[in-house]
């Protein structure tokens, strides 16, 4: 992926130096920040079942070089998904509205409420922000083995789905049902909006590929970090069994499946994860 020296996104916000922190939802999956806790020594059952209010913020730390260089990164994929999304909605003769995007370290105050790092990046709906503690990337690799410089790039693609999802009012309409739900409904009904997501993140790659220069070893840093992230891995490997019932993000087939055929995508129309119009 080439991103060094290229055009980048202006609706980044820099917070970077906050500590403290509590769970907001929406993100790339509670289950992995719990393992990551679980790999680091902590308890997993604290992030599980986190409900507490705010912590105290830290003094500001000062950005390193490795802190300037995820910057422009997550600045320049950001403005490769503006690009992208912005010609889309304007062939349905459509205004797409730019998510903002906050970087942070420890933990955010967002529209949805306090999160901590430990929630992943995640998408605020109400506020229209995505928030990114870049520290969770260098987890992704070093703890799920997702390697290569486009892995953070499909994550980032991903939480601007979600964006796409609340301008379409996807995302409202799923708010809805969700509440209306049995547990097992509600769930089924997360794992189809996140997978939509993940084909909108492959949607995204193929429009973007010539820009970012991406090419098929790209595309398997995204199915690696999608195999990674899947429920049934991250259920697996954290209690030894898997419980699709339970399941909020999808399968590692199915969010790898869903990624390639956004990649493969004609229209946006073909990510219809739902089905018989139920929305």
């Amino acid at each position: 992926m080439r991103w060094k020296g290229r055009d980048q996104s202006d609706q980044i916000e820099d917070r970077r130096g906050i500590s403290g922190g509590k769970m907001a939802g929406g993100g790339i999956g509670v289950l992995v920040v719990a393992l990551i806790v679980m790999a680091l020594g902590g308890n997993p059952m604290d992030v599980l079942q986190q409900a507490g209010g705010a912590q105290t913020g830290g003094p500001a730390k000062p950005l390193t070089a490795e802190d300037k260089e995820w910057q422009e990164y997550v600045g320049v994929t950001l403005k490769d998904t503006e690009n992208v999304w912005t010609k889309i909605f304007a062939s349905e003769g459509e205004t797409y509205r730019k998510p903002k995007l906050v970087l942070f370290r420890d933990g955010v105050q967002s529209g949805c409420g306090y999160a901590s790092s430990q929630v992943g990046p995640f998408y605020c709906g109400e506020d229209e922000t995505i928030y990114i503690d870049t520290g969770f990337f260098g987890l992704m690799k070093s703890r799920f083995g997702a390697k290569g410089d486009f892995a953070p790039a499909y994550v980032i693609a991903h939480e601007v789905g979600h964006h796409v999802q609340k301008l379409m009012g996807t995302m409202g309409k799923v708010n809805e049902a969700r509440a209306q739900a049995s547990e097992k409904d509600a769930n089924a009904l997360s794992v189809r909006l996140e997978l939509q997501a993940d084909f909108y993140a492959g949607l995204w790659a193929k429009q973007a590929q010539q820009a970012a220069s991406l090419d098929q070893a790209d595309i398997e840093e995204a199915l690696e970090c999608a195999n990674a992230i899947g429920d049934d891995t991250l259920q697996r490997e954290a209690q030894g069994h898997v419980v699709p019932d339970s399941f909020t993000h999808g399968s590692s087939e199915q969010r790898k499946e869903w990624f390639m055929r956004g990649w493969r995508a004609r229209s946006v129309d073909d990510g219809n994860t739902f089905g018989n119009g139920r929305l």
